[in-house]
C-alpha cells in the first residue's frame, strides 16, 4: 500500500487520493468519475508523444486505481476513516491490472458518426447559445474567443453565429461591444487564414483517426474534430458520454428488470 501511495506522491504530488483527482472529499460519485475521465485524458498512453509514454502510463495506472477505490462505496468509507482501503494485494498490486481495459469498460467508445450527430444537434440549440453568450462576454465581443471556446464553430457558421448574438444585443440581453461590430479588417483576415489552416489540418487528422476508429476512443476523435483549438471540450465530452452511455446501459438491461442506479 505504501508503494502505491508513494507513487501517487511521486507523480501527482500527494498521497491523498482526493487531491490526486483534484476533488473535494465530499465529491459525488459523478464528480469522481468526471475528474478521473478528465485527468486520464491528459495522460492516456495512446495520446501522448513517445518520449512521454512511460510517465503517462504510470500516471494512467495510478488514476485508474484511485478511481477504483473512490468509486467503491465500501473501500471509500474505509479510506475516509483509516487512510487505507482494505485490499490485501494493494502493495504494488495495482501494477498487474489492465487499467486500459478498465478505462474502456467505463467510457464507452463513441464513433465519428456519433460526434457528427451530436454536432448537428448542438448547432442552433439552446446549449450552443449558452456557450456563445459566455464566450462573447468573456472575450468582450472578440470573434476569436468565440471560435476558440465554442465547439464546432467554423467559418461557414460566422454569419449565423453573429446573427444569434446580435439578436441578444438588440434585446438588451447582452452588452454591445465595439469589437464585435467593428472588427478591424486585418484582425479578421488573420483569423480567416488561421482557421483555414486549422480546418485543413483537422480534416487530415480526422482521416487518420477514422482509419483507427476500431482501436481508438471517443476522445481521440473529439480532439480531431476540435483539432488545434483550446475549445471548451469538457461539456462536449460529458454530453456525448451521457447520451451514448445511457443508451448502452439500456441495451444491456435484461427485459423485465430495472437497471441499477
Amino acid at each position: 500500500m505504501t508503494s502505491f501511495l508513494d507513487s501517487c506522491e511521486q507523480y501527482f504530488g500527494s498521497k491523498n487520493l482526493y487531491e490526486v483527482l483534484k476533488i473535494e472529499k465530499g465529491a459525488s460519485e459523478k464528480e469522481v468519475r468526471k475528474a478521473y475521465h478528465k485527468l486520464s485524458l491528459c495522460c492516456h498512453p495512446d495520446r501522448v508523444e513517445e518520449s512521454k509514454k512511460l510517465d503517462a502510463t504510470e500516471k494512467f495506472k495510478i488514476l485508474g486505481k484511485v478511481h477504483s477505490i473512490l468509486s467503491d462505496k465500501e473501500k471509500r468509507n474505509i479510506y475516509d476513516e483509516t487512510g487505507t482501503w482494505g485490499d490485501e494485494d494493494d502493495e504494488g498490486g495495482f501494477e498487474d491490472r489492465d487499467w486500459m481495459e478498465y478505462w474502456r469498460l467505463l467510457f464507452k467508445k463513441i464513433t465519428l458518426a456519433d460526434i457528427q450527430k451530436y454536432e448537428k444537434e448542438y448547432k442552433g440549440s439552446d446549449v450552443e447559445l449558452r456557450d456563445l453568450r459566455k464566450a462573447y462576454e468573456a472575450g468582450k465581443g472578440c470573434m476569436d474567443k468565440i471560435y476558440e471556446f465554442v465547439p464546432f464553430v467554423t467559418l461557414d457558421d460566422e454569419e449565423r453565429v453573429r446573427g444569434r448574438l446580435q439578436e441578444l444585443i438588440d434585446n438588451k440581453e447582452l452588452p454591445e461591444y465595439q469589437l464585435f461590430n467593428n472588427e478591424p479588417q486585418n484582425k479578421k483576415d488573420r483569423r480567416i487564414r488561421k482557421l483555414r489552416k486549422e480546418e485543413k489540418e483537422a480534416e487530415e487528422e480526422i482521416k487518420k483517426k477514422k482509419q483507427k476508429e476500431e482501436e481508438n476512443g471517443m476522445e481521440d476523435l473529439a480532439q480531431a474534430i476540435l483539432a488545434r483549438r483550446q475549445a471548451s471540450t469538457e461539456n462536449f465530452l460529458d454530453a456525448l458520454e451521457k447520451k451514448y452511455s445511457n443508451s448502452a446501459e439500456k441495451k444491456k438491461t435484461p427485459r423485465g428488470r430495472k437497471s441499477k442506479t
